[in-house]
């Protein structure tokens, strides 16, 4: 029996804001690794001092796009040029409502001829599966589901297994493991490499902040791969990062994971909201945080929120373009790092230590609850922008989070506040133990927030506004 669409949902539910802030699921779930594999500040420290393998195999989707239509498609859900895109490079793909706001962001690689996999989050994958099934361009799509929504006797099998190698003995490392020196390549530059007799697909990459490889085969190769990069890694540093620690990187680099999928509303996204179902991504997810609105389009945010407006080309037609041409030159937020300070954090953590009214549990070292966190950042008591991830690396030595205000107040330097906690002693969520809001003071930092990254990555989304 079917349990119905989301615009269903969404009639029955009344308030979104509300519907979705009292969701019973917490943050993204990182299955297949353990939790830690030895501890977490070690293993964040391993990225910045000497080499860490991420396994991200379990946790994301994959959507194959093939057909002689699969290029044109893609082209015209995404708001960056698709000029001189050819195979073996990748690019960020996050394409936009007719409205002009994100829908998700993924990674999008070009394989081969007429062939493109996406990978990330599923509200992009959901939106091309949508597009795909019109019939205006000739293509075929095949999802791969994350691990965690599998039939439990697929959960140990898919398409591709992808490791992420990181830091700065990365390729070192991939020399050893390969038997020879690793391809030169550019960022978001693929090539085919060998280890241990498994064809290997590399892309210059680099998660948290210290150049990398992101590592991807068949499935049936998970085993030779991955013991080929532990064994050439024992002299190195190499360490393991267990799901714990994965979802802390993001703090360095500066990449906002967590857009809210911005269809919820509008008449130019009805027939999707009817095609997408009940228990789609967008009818489970969560919202948290300590900014609340009646309105869910407050929650909605555009390229230039994410940092992504330099991306933006109008070079071609593309869903949304007529909405990103107007809003282009318009004031715009702008994406930094917030260093929250110390003294506050040690406040906020000492009103664990006794009776009475607690402040909203900082978990380490990611302090995420919901899925799509959303904090108020503010200015002498106004709200100037919003914070989207938030938790402690044992690189910086203290709390940071990622937030996006407004221009006035995004210089380095800028003290502004974070409202900690949600209203009203919190909210239904089982992430949530009753509390009471508090506000922790922060200086603006630049993003990313490693200098490494600002230094190593190519211009682009995480080196320019």
């Amino acid at each position: 029996m079917s349990d119905g669409n989301l615009q269903q949902v969404l009639d029955s539910k009344g308030n979104i804001v509300e519907f979705l802030r009292n969701q019973q699921v917490g943050p993204n779930a990182y299955p297949g690794v353990p939790a830690e594999y030895s501890n977490w500040r070690d293993e964040q420290r391993s990225w910045a001092e000497t080499a860490v393998l991420f396994n991200q195999s379990f946790h994301m989707v994959d959507l194959l796009v093939t057909g002689p239509g699969a290029f044109d498609m893609l082209a015209y859900l995404a708001p960056n040029s698709f000029k001189g895109f050819v195979p073996d490079r990748a690019k960020q793909f996050a394409p936009v409502t007719p409205e002009g706001y994100v829908i998700g962001d993924v990674i999008l690689f070009y394989l081969g001829e007429e062939t493109f996999e996406l990978v990330g989050r599923a509200p992009t994958i959901e939106w091309v599966e949508y597009w795909a099934q019109t019939g205006r361009w000739d293509v075929k799509v095949e999802r791969d589901e994350r691990t965690a929504a599998r039939p439990e006797a697929e959960k140990h099998y898919r398409r591709n297994y992808r490791f992420q190698l990181q830091g700065p003995n990365a390729m070192k490392v991939l020399e050893k493991a390969m038997g020879e020196t690793p391809p030169d390549l550019k960022f978001f530059h693929m090539a085919t490499v060998d280890i241990a007799g498994a064809k290997v697909r590399a892309l210059r990459h680099g998660m948290v902040g210290q150049p990398g490889y992101e590592l991807f085969g068949a499935w049936a190769d998970y085993d030779t791969v991955r013991d080929a990069l532990i064994a050439a890694g024992k002299d190195d540093g190499l360490t393991l990062c267990g799901g714990r620690t994965y979802s802390s990187n993001t703090l360095e680099s500066g990449w906002i994971p967590s857009p809210l999928p911005a269809i919820y509303t509008g008449d130019s996204m009805k027939e999707y909201r009817e095609w997408l179902g009940a228990k789609s991504y967008e009818g489970v997810c969560s919202l948290g945080g300590s900014f609340v609105s009646d309105r869910i389009e407050d929650y909605y945010l555009t390229p230039w929120d994410l940092g992504y407006g330099i991306m933006v080309k109008f070079d071609h037609e593309f869903v949304g373009r007529e909405a990103l041409e107007k809003l282009k030159d318009q004031p715009h937020r702008r994406k930094v790092t917030l260093a929250l300070d110390n003294a506050d954090i040690v406040r906020v953590m000492s009103s664990m230590l006794q009776t009475g009214d607690k402040a909203k549990f900082l978990e380490f070292p990611s302090a995420v609850y919901a899925m799509h966190p959303y904090d108020a950042v503010l200015k002498d008591g106004r709200t100037i922008g919003l914070s989207t991830w938030i938790g402690y690396t044992v690189n910086a030595g203290r709390f940071l989070a990622l937030a996006m205000i407004e221009e006035a107040f995004a210089e380095p330097g800028t003290e502004v506040t974070l409202l900690w906690g949600e209203p009203d002693g919190g909210t239904s969520k089982p992430t949530v133990e009753r509390h009471i809001q508090t506000e922790i003071k922060a200086v603006v930092a630049p993003v990313p927030y490693s200098e490494a990254a600002r230094d190593t990555y190519a211009d682009g989304w995480r080196t320019k506004a």
